[in-house]
């Protein structure tokens, strides 16, 4: 069995780039991702600003080497997932046991839509290619198979914390030898059954969100995928890691099908159990990267479970999703790949829009990009529907 698990690469492309380099860029630049829809069509077009990728399917799928019929949420999972490997360090995929574990939430929905707007004006129409890939599971398998990935392949859906609970999967599958290597985080696409669905939850800010304000009144929904790649130690001691993944843990408070329980019963068990894994004392949390959506509920809950945990010494916390709106299911991935290098490189990112205290807390989240802080230990949050709460917990060497 390995004793540690190592993070030894990443890669993300969201609303504010295309790739890791160009997300940091954005963040150190103060370039939210929000924006009008123009890449999906939608009756809320004006409506609702949304942090789309900046890229259409055809440059997508000229990116990934893909055919243009493939979903979205494939498109974006395999260019991630591809600059994770590069970043890694590992060369022919082939030489490994590698596993990939990929969440998400709406798998080939994208395409799907496109079949019924034809299907439904006449029921001889539409194209059957468009439905093949509906699954949450075949996204998986698409990208699996471009990268030659057979020795392991799974897909976690549990809503917003799908992303994170790959990692905790992918780690278990390392410490128990089953592969050497995985490849885990998360993709989604926006689609209109999303877009619509959270409409009807009426939790959509019609401004770019503002995660922890008091003037919160919603989240914006986002596109893209991240991914880390996680290595034995005996891999990691050929390489350069960037960190490794010390804790973790999942927990379900069962308070309500879509809200965070009031006192953050869920929130608080996730980010105390990552931190019993890990063997760490809350004051040696150096960031957290918090879940932060901007909706009234999950940024309160969440704002309590961390006073009741780690008052009276907060460390330094943001929501990267006021830049790449909330992703879903890709959520937990991307902002994996965002603590993991905030380790490495000592990020603090900031928490765009933020200017009024919320009256319930005691704390206030960083404004301002900073590099080459000492960040010992990043917490990352990913709490989901259902109750279902993921924390991770990077550490440095």
């Amino acid at each position: 069995m390995s004793e540690k698990v190592w993070i030894a690469g990443g890669g993300v492309i969201s609303g504010i780039g295309l790739n890791l380099r160009e997300c940091l860029r954005a963040f150190r630049e103060m370039e939210p991702g929000m924006g009008a829809m123009k890449y999906l069509s939608s009756v809320h077009r004006n409506t609702f600003p949304v942090a789309e990728v900046k890229a259409d399917n055809d440059t997508l799928a000229d990116m990934a080497g893909l055919p243009e019929n493939i979903s979205r949420t494939a498109l974006l999972s395999l260019i991630a997932a591809r600059e994770a490997w590069q970043s890694s360090g590992l060369d022919d995929i082939s030489r490994y046991r590698v596993g990939f574990v990929s969440g998400n939430t709406v798998g080939g929905m994208d395409k799907t839509e496109d079949f019924f707007a034809e299907y439904l004006a006449d029921n001889r129409k539409g194209r059957l290619q468009q439905v093949m890939h509906h699954e949450c599971g075949s996204v998986t398998e698409i990208v699996a198979d471009a990268m030659g990935i057979r020795h392991h392949v799974s897909t976690i859906s549990t809503a917003c914390s799908s992303g994170a609970n790959a990692l905790m999967y992918g780690y278990r599958l390392i410490r128990n030898n089953i592969v050497d290597v995985v490849i885990a985080g998360g993709t989604d696409a926006l689609t209109r059954f999303t877009l619509n669905g959270f409409n009807t939850l009426m939790i959509l800010d019609q401004q770019p969100c503002r995660p922890f304000d008091e003037t919160r009144t919603g989240l914006n929904l986002g596109e893209g995928a991240g991914y880390v790649v996680l290595v034995s130690d005996s891999l990691a001691a050929q390489l350069q890691p960037w960190c490794r993944l010390s804790g973790f843990a999942n927990a379900n408070d069962a308070y309500h099908q879509t809200a965070s329980s009031p006192d953050g019963t869920g929130n608080y068990l996730a980010m105390k159990g990552a931190l019993d894994m890990s063997g760490l004392q809350p004051q040696q949390i150096g960031y957290i990267n918090l879940h932060g959506t901007g909706t009234g509920n999950n940024d309160v809950s969440e704002g309590i479970a961390i006073n009741r945990l780690f008052a009276p010494h907060f460390p330094a916390m943001s929501s990267t999703k006021s830049f790449t709106g909330h992703t879903l299911g890709a959520s937990g991935g991307i902002e994996a790949v965002l603590s993991a290098i905030s380790v490495k490189e000592g990020i603090i990112y900031p928490n765009a829009r933020f200017e009024h205290q919320m009256k319930e807390l005691p704390f206030t989240p960083a404004t301002a990009w900073s590099e080459g802080n000492d960040l010992r230990h990043v917490m990352s949050n990913s709490f989901g529907f259902g109750g279902n709460c993921s924390s991770l917990v990077f550490s440095s060497f």
